[in-house]
């Protein structure tokens, strides 16, 4: 059994004060109003949408601290534990399923206490205390685009596979699999983040488009020049801050930003077909750099809203962004398969994410595992990810649950079009990988700060722009 003093859990917040203050300064902003709720494999911009997520959502540590204090004395003999995470949210969901857990296992009680910090600085404070040995929490979320920096060398979290093992069957093997190393399973994913498109019905049916027609990019641009004709808007962005685009693109390829030997190898053929296709809407005038650099950032959410662009391509926890910034779209937003270069190819790619682990510092770490694959993986937990937090659950039975995926009093249901389970059904067996490599982080960097730029803005041969990235992410890895 694992207890903690108050005064140890003060100490520790006001230390973490410390450091938020120091770090206000710069670093990445993240994504979950970021995902999760959701953010890219990248890490960039997945961090800044994991920052909105949050800043809106933070709460003081010393708070958590001592509603945990007072929560004890009615617990007894229960375990506790105590929780990290960037975003309010996912601590209520942790809270939510630590009662449900307790109800059912009185004999194995749980105590959580939950510590929501900046995105930044706990992943600073986490890797600090794991290097050290010592300061650790029992049960923490990582980001996935920091995810990789915890896998280098022999990682100081706790395999997961047993505790898997009895949802494994239902869920999403490649969203396990991107929080896994050399067979090991260190993180539960929050959701599958299928990446999707997401259809302004009103100006396509301007344009006398039909959304469910569109299958291949060719039919993409087809129907992308009639709304131009006839609306004058985009169809579409050209990102020049995100890999959203190109993850999807790669994955119907069956090809990775890494060969199997975790070498980089981002100057390949695949990549150049599909920036080649990007590239050739936005000559043809129906793709545009948007604000922001991608459609997950706050000046895009105000284009979007306004009508300037038909579709977006990006993963399902995009769906938050629409109910909580884009208002003026609701019942217009359509959610499709993303096209596909040729017919025949997996149309989807998981994208964004956070993994949820147990440290190696856990006192009883059979007990934190059990509980966290129950708060993530079961029918339950995965239930409360869909309603309290609007992910695509990784355990796929709770799809068929028409009960659930199709309440009318569910915020997403009532604001999209069509369902977003009627959709992820229809693929399920097409969402791709893309592998959280120790590369990634240097891949999506470059990519977002100048390759996509020097393309879409500057103009630049895609052939040279790729072999300068392939230089300099080598270069920036030696």
């Amino acid at each position: 059994m694992k207890k903690r003093s108050k005064f140890l859990a003060m100490v520790l917040a006001a230390t973490m004060a410390v450091g938020s203050l120091a770090g206000c300064g710069g670093g990445d902003k993240p994504e979950e109003n970021k995902t999760e709720q959701g953010s890219s494999t990248d890490a960039s911009n997945d961090n800044a949408a994991n920052n909105a997520d949050a800043a809106e959502d933070n709460a003081p540590a010393e708070d958590n601290a001592d509603a945990a204090e007072d929560d004890s004395s009615a617990s007894g003999e229960a375990t506790e534990f105590e929780y990290w995470t960037f975003v309010e949210l996912h601590g209520n969901h942790f809270e939510d399923m630590c009662a449900k857990w307790n109800e059912q296992n009185p004999d194995r009680q749980i105590q959580l206490s939950v510590n929501v910090l900046p995105y930044d600085d706990m992943h600073d404070k986490l890797n600090i205390a794991l290097q050290s040995g010592e300061g650790a929490p029992d049960i923490v979320d990582i980001e996935l685009g920091k995810y990789a920096n915890f896998l280098k060398g022999e990682p100081q979290l706790v395999a997961l596979n047993d505790v898997l093992d009895p949802y494994r069957d239902n869920l999403v093997e490649s969203r396990v699999e991107i929080y896994s190393k050399d067979g090991n399973n260190y993180g539960v994913p929050s959701h599958v983040g299928a990446t999707v498109c997401f259809y302004n019905t009103e100006l396509l049916e301007q344009a006398e488009v039909n959304y469910e027609d569109i299958v291949t990019w060719a039919d993409f641009k087809e129907a992308g020049l009639k709304v131009k004709e006839k609306t004058g808007k985009y169809m579409i962005s050209a990102d020049t801050g995100a890999l959203w685009q190109l993850n999807v693109l790669l994955a119907q390829q069956g090809v990775d930003w890494v060969d199997d030997s975790g070498n980089v190898n981002v100057n390949i053929p695949e990549a150049q077909k599909a920036l080649e296709m990007l590239k050739d809407l936005q000559d043809a005038g129906i793709a545009a750099t948007v604000p922001g650099g991608n459609p997950d950032t706050e000046e895009a959410y105000a284009a979007y809203n306004a009508g300037e662009y038909a579709c977006a391509v990006m993963p399902l926890w995009q769906m938050s962004r629409y109910t909580s910034y884009m208002t003026d779209l609701s019942g217009k937003i359509a959610i499709g398969k993303v096209p596909v270069l040729e017919e025949g190819m997996p149309c989807s790619v998981g994208g964004g994410g956070t993994g949820t682990c147990v440290t190696n510092q856990c006192a009883d770490t059979q007990l934190a595992a059990e509980f966290l694959a129950y708060a993530k993986c079961s029918e339950e937990g995965s239930i409360g990810l869909w309603e309290n937090l609007g992910f695509d659950p990784c355990n796929t039975s709770v799809w068929e649950m028409e009960d659930v995926t199709h309440n009318p009093d569910n915020m997403y249901v009532q604001y999209f079009k069509n369902n977003p389970f009627d959709v992820l059904n229809s693929m399920k067996d097409e969402i791709g990988l893309i592998k959280c490599t120790e590369a990634y982080p240097s891949i999506n960097s470059t990519f977002s700060s100048t390759t996509l730029n020097s393309i879409f803005e500057s103009g630049e041969d895609i052939a040279a722009a790729l072999e300068a990235a392939q230089t300099q992410i080598q270069n920036e890895l030696q």
